[in-house]
């Protein structure tokens, strides 16, 4: 008997100490969260985090509705952004586990009136961002004009390509427009209904749906932005330019969870299926990108990395599956700039000390060295960053408004403090300097100095 007591004693008492270690984790995840949010000026928050396939952490922060000061919930509904991406991606591979479309078929076979210029563009280049359909168009077009998909189809096809298919990597929103509407072609039917009935419906995603501002929708976040440090509404788009496949989706953290734990099983779609989409995309040289269908595929401090960010009308979005871990941290936010995947990394750490950041530390270095890096840099086509220097401070701008302060790790290595971004110059065998790496979360890119 005294030794039954003793085993329950010690029991209870594991289960208290578990208990006690749980909330004090929580306590720090919400710490640092309310202090993102304000560093950040971030309306309102939610988040998920799945554990071995449980939801051990739901919670919502600060204001859905600054207006009618309702509070963020786990329920709160939030747009996608190019988290959305992920949905076409896995609705395009369930269609080609039909038999309806084939990764190698050109997308002529589909869109018979496309332009001469796409016939090297198959299915698997759209899927991966490197069909060569240029990112500019949005730059260019009326956002607040309403367009069929036919009108949309031939603004695309109107923009040059950025390469040939195959030959680089480009981001693409176009191009995952022109898969959506590829979709509708093939099965007669929207890719927002196929998702609902493919995808959403059959894993109890019950708010996930395409977005429609004419619905009423409960538990809908209002969309914010900063301009000149004061918040604003959301600026506003057409109603079918937020229908289109390249992200325009209502969701919550909860419907997230429910799609991460999906993604571990073969519901949707064979495991083949799922691990194609997982593998760095080829080149044609042969040269791997970090990127496969609707995912970027990364490894953070060794530990493999599955994720996607998103950006959209006033809302930011980020889910990180650390796979292997069985660790997925999902952000969502309602205000346009915020950074979702500091957050998300900040609270992955709480759960797991390998994911702590890498500390760096700032070393003094001669003006002068740093001015040959100044100038503009390509960091995709037609999207140049500017290096400068304004006294002893060392600054890289971004096209989108974005302002980094760089700091010297050496003569030729940089930080950003509190990200993990670092960006290094490289020169050549003269001595010139002829392009910079930034790295991002195990992801690289390479911008040729043009100026």
């Amino acid at each position: 008997m005294k030794c039954h007591r003793a085993s329950l004693v010690a029991a209870l008492f594991g289960l208290f100490l578990s208990l006690a270690s749980a909330s004090a984790r929580a306590d720090k995840v919400d710490d640092y969260v309310r202090a993102e949010m304000q560093a950040q000026k971030i309306p309102g928050l939610s988040i998920a985090v799945v554990q071995d396939g449980k939801v051990v952490k739901a919670q919502g922060y600060g204001l859905a509705n600054v207006e009618l000061n309702v509070a963020a919930t786990p329920e709160t509904i939030y747009q996608s952004g190019s988290i959305g991406k992920q949905f076409t991606a896995t609705l395009a591979m369930m269609l080609i586990e039909e038999g309806k479309m084939s990764l190698e078929d050109p997308i002529s076979k589909y869109i018979p009136e496309a332009t001469a210029s796409w016939k090297d563009i198959t299915l698997r280049r759209l899927l991966t961002h490197t069909s060569g359909i240029s990112n500019g168009l949005y730059a260019k077009m009326n956002m607040r004009q309403d367009y069929t998909e036919d009108e949309l189809l031939q603004l695309i096809a109107a923009q040059p390509l950025d390469f040939q298919p195959g030959e680089k990597w480009n981001y693409s929103n176009p191009g995952y427009v022109t898969l959506g509407i590829l979709i509708h072609k093939v099965t007669g039917k929207f890719y927002g209904d196929l998702l609902r009935e493919k995808i959403f419906a059959p894993l109890g995603m019950t708010t996930a749906r395409i977005i429609d501002e004419a619905d009423i929708i409960p538990n809908r976040a209002a969309g914010y932005r900063l301009e000149d440090g004061k918040l604003k509404n959301q600026l506003w788009v057409s109603p079918v330019l937020n229908t289109t496949a390249d992200g325009a989706i209502y969701l919550t953290v909860l419907d997230m969870a429910k799609w991460d734990a999906a993604l571990y099983t073969e519901k949707l779609l064979k495991r083949s299926s799922l691990d194609l989409m997982w593998t760095p995309v080829k080149l044609n040289g042969g040269e791997t990108k970090s990127y496969g269908f609707g995912w970027e595929i990364n490894e953070y401090h060794g530990h493999r990395l599955i994720q996607h960010g998103g950006a959209w009308q006033g809302f930011t979005a980020q889910i990180s599956r650390y796979v292997d871990d069985k660790l997925t941290v999902i952000v969502m936010t309602n205000l346009a700039g915020a950074r979702p995947g500091k957050i998300e990394r900040g609270i992955a750490a709480l759960y797991d000390d390998d994911l702590k950041p890498v500390e760096h530390k700032a070393v003094p270095i001669e003006a002068k060295v740093f001015d040959a890096y100044t100038g503009g840099y390509e960091i995709q086509p037609g999207y140049v960053a500017t290096v400068s220097r304004e006294g002893n401070r060392f600054w890289m701008d971004f096209p989108s408004g974005r302002r980094m302060e760089l700091l010297a790790e050496s003569n030729t290595a940089f930080f950003v403090k509190g990200e993990e971004i670092q960006i290094t110059f490289v020169r050549d065998a003269s001595g010139a300097v002829t392009h910079l790496l930034l790295d991002q979360i195990g992801s690289q890119l390479k911008g040729p100095k043009v100026k």
